[in-house]
């Protein structure tokens, strides 16, 4: 693609930085296959490329943001699909990024959608907040559906639907900092990160992390200064306050290895894995952060990537249950892990089936299933509608936000990767699975 900035435009390292990204574009529309905002609205510029073009001449024209361009740029959901499709190499996820946070910067939005995306950037990185807000929630369930009739009332109507009837109690394993190894030991030291909603809605995920990952020999750290990845507020152009994350996590993290050396950064939602492993793009100008981030992103790895290098040995546990792999786009797309998962859950007696349009997102996207709640109910119904036809007992998947988000709209179990493969080499069997009701016996441990 042509593009026309000027020499004093490209002494900006942001807009020389997108320039590049936009040069590698040659129009050939590939992307507009696999995008689910265009296969769900058919408008031009709700595909990448349509959005390329809009971001193109935003950028060039050094103009705000306007209403149009708005629009059409928070339609899309950073599914990434398009990274996976395009043939000339179009890093999209940047581009998108630098837009996003130039819409932060040069456009003024109505006082009700400012008002949801600063409650959002509020209480959704902080448990606590989040945990209080979830309990409010539930005395607003009843009147969603009014909301949902009100001007503006779209957002919190999809809030309250999505919070759950009941919370779990915070477990007191995971308040210790430090989880040592069973048995023998000494296979390595590892940091669990416990993320945000994460920990208030399923902690679960991270106790079976630990757990698996301590019978295997392995020292877990759950540093007490660790907070939030950063992604939520990134991907609505909050940039100084994602970068704020960032560089807690760095901090926390290099202070444990510091203290008696890493091996990895374990990251058990997939939303967080993509934004953790570009901390050092993000802050790649940052004079005192540059280096330690890429030293973070280096560390930084999927449960499943771990496992897979640390090695597993095979188990009949799963015992033929057939399962439906989600794999979520910042799986998939942004971290591209496709094989690791499922191999692992096969390899542990499970009977994987693929889903039909796997590629496609379910419309969870962090915060996109509240602040564009309608496309995200149709996206929603295709994901499901596609996983119940391949009749699975369980899904499996690896984001804490794609579980919310499918669970919502089947009946069938659903659960962590990582939960399932804890129970399969000795862990704790999940709720889910014992509730199981199969033509095959669940045993009741696995050895």
């Amino acid at each position: 693609m042509q593009t026309s900035f000027t020499e004093e435009q490209l002494k900006d390292a942001a807009i020389a930085h997108s320039e590049k990204i936009l040069r590698k574009c040659v129009h050939c529309g590939f992307c507009t296959a696999t995008c689910p905002t265009y296969l769900t609205l058919g408008d031009e510029l709700d595909s990448p490329r349509g959005r390329i073009y809009l971001i193109k001449d935003m950028l060039e024209n050094n103009r705000p943001a306007d209403d149009r361009t708005v629009k059409h740029i928070d339609r899309c959901l950073s599914c990434l699909a398009c990274m996976t499709t395009c043939p000339s190499g179009v890093h999209y996820m940047h581009l998108v990024d630098h837009a996003r946070a130039y819409i932060q910067q040069t456009y003024k939005r109505p006082l009700i959608d400012r008002l949801y995306r600063w409650m959002l950037a509020q209480v959704l990185p902080y448990p606590g907040r989040f945990r209080l807000a979830l309990s409010a929630a539930r005395l607003g369930k009843p009147f969603a559906g009014v909301l949902k009739s009100l001007p503006g009332g779209k957002p919190m109507a999809a809030m309250l639907a999505l919070a759950p009837s009941g919370l779990p109690k915070p477990d007191r394993q995971l308040k210790n900092s430090r989880h040592a190894p069973l048995g023998a030991g000494g296979r390595g030291r590892v940091v669990v990160m416990q993320g945000c909603a994460q920990r208030v809605l399923d902690p679960a995920i991270n106790l079976a992390t630990i757990s698996l990952l301590t019978r295997l020999g392995y020292e877990v750290l759950t540093p007490p200064a660790e907070g939030c990845c950063g992604a939520l507020v990134h991907h609505m152009g909050r940039e100084h306050e994602s970068h704020s994350a960032a560089k807690r996590n760095i901090d926390a993290w290099l202070d444990e290895a510091e203290k008696g050396g890493l091996d990895a950064i374990i990251i058990t939602t997939s939303g967080c894995g993509t934004t953790v492993k570009d901390y050092g793009h993000m802050l790649r100008d940052d004079a005192a952060y540059g280096a330690r981030a890429a030293r973070v992103s280096a560390l930084a790895k999927d449960i499943t990537e771990f496992l897979t290098e640390a090695g597993l040995p095979q188990s009949t546990a799963g015992n033929g249950i057939r399962l439906a792999y989600h794999s979520a786009c910042s799986m998939q797309h942004g971290q591209k892990i496709t094989v690791q998962p499922k191999k692992l859950l096969a390899d542990a007696g499970f009977e994987v089936a693929d889903v039909p349009e796997g590629h496609l997102c379910c419309g969870s996207a962090g915060t996109y299933n509240i602040l564009q709640p309608e496309i995200a109910a149709r996206l929603k119904a295709r994901k499901v509608a596609n996983i119940e036809r391949v009749k699975p007992q369980l899904i499996a998947a690896g984001n804490i936000g794609c579980i919310t988000q499918i669970a919502g709209g089947t009946d069938i179990p659903i659960l962590h990767t990582v939960e399932l493969l804890n129970w399969a080499h000795g862990g704790t069997m999940p709720q889910a699975l014992k509730s199981l009701k199969s033509g095959s016996a669940v045993p009741e441990a696995a050895e």
